[in-house]
């Protein structure tokens, strides 16, 4: 039995399996490192407020964003020849336009979710005069910059090298699968998780990996997944993934009445079926839509046909 064919494809390439491995091993360690230098650098801050949020950011978002990058970009350049750019996460033709249809769609699919709750009766909505606008501007601002930071980390993790090499090998849908079943399985942690909510984010990665699919990159699936996440609970008030603490203050205040299937109550909109039934309609949507189409480049960089082995990164 030879042993070579077990690592390496007929284009002397190591096999995606192993590709995948080398990735996770680099991002593990990488952020071990990055984040050790990080929580020396936070002990320094003086007030517990800026701190929180600073370690939040930095450990949450920041550090494991650069690991996914960097894990990708080196396992992309020298395991399979491709430029950093080979991830969509580099102003591309066409990132603008790809990032406004992802905020478009993010907003519009959370709309549709939250309006089916409305006109079933789960949930209503009213101003927050208790709060105050400084208190809501500022809530506001810091839910933006969380949310954003760590929709880019997730995005960069699950929809970026992983996804890509394993699509590059023509396993799109083994891909697909893999990354949205761990997208599911990491908010199991999350307070009020349950049966419907990890369905739901199952569901969720579905829908972000086919819209990387059909864009070939970040820009629209982290617009979609941050406007959704944002929306949620700086603007309408609604536990995000069971979550509250990052929105302090939002705009409207949320009175939800049940029951749980519908409206998912304490782990907010996504652990009930209008959300399932929103992104059921919004990968619809954007099945069908023909506004939805990637750069030449991004297509040759990411097909499988048009790979060219050892591909110079400055090229």
């Amino acid at each position: 039995m030879k042993i070579k064919p077990l690592f390496f494809n007929d284009d002397e390439r190591l096999r995606s399996g192993w590709r995948f491995a080398v990735f996770i091993i680099t991002f593990i360690l990488f952020t071990g490192i990055l984040g050790a230098m990080a929580q020396t650098f936070l002990a320094y801050l003086q007030t517990p407020s800026e701190k929180r949020l600073a370690e939040f950011l930095v450990l949450n978002g920041f550090v494991p964003l650069i690991s996914a990058l960097f894990a990708g970009w080196l396992c992309g350049k020298y395991i399979e020849g491709l430029p950093f750019r080979a991830m969509g996460a580099w102003f591309t033709d066409g990132w603008l336009k790809h990032l406004m249809l992802g905020i478009v769609f993010g907003g519009a699919t959370l709309g549709i979710a939250v309006l089916i709750a409305i006109f079933a009766g789960g949930l209503s909505f009213e101003f927050n005069a208790v709060s105050g606008g400084s208190a809501i501007f500022k809530s506001f601002a810091v839910s933006f910059l969380i949310f954003s930071v760590v929709a880019a980390f997730e995005e960069a993790l699950f929809r970026g090298y992983i996804l890509q090499t394993f699509s590059r090998s023509g396993l799109a849908w083994f891909a697909i699968i893999l990354t949205s079943v761990i997208f599911g399985t990491v908010h199991l942690g999350n307070p009020d998780a349950g049966v419907i909510s990890t369905i739901n984010t199952i569901l969720g990665g579905l829908w972000f990996a086919f819209a990387y699919l059909k864009t070939r990159d970040l820009w629209f699936v982290w617009g979609m997944h941050f406007m959704w996440n944002w929306l949620q609970g700086a603007f309408f008030g609604i536990e995000v993934s069971g979550l509250t603490e990052i929105t302090t203050a939002p705009f409207l205040k949320e009175i939800d009445k049940g029951p749980a299937w519908l409206t998912g109550e304490n782990y907010g909109i996504e652990g009930g079926i209008m959300c399932t039934t929103a992104i059921l309609i919004s990968i619809t949507a954007i099945y069908i839509l023909p506004i939805f189409k990637p750069s030449e480049e991004m297509l040759a960089l990411t097909n499988p046909k048009k790979i060219r082995p050892q591909v110079s990164a400055d090229e």
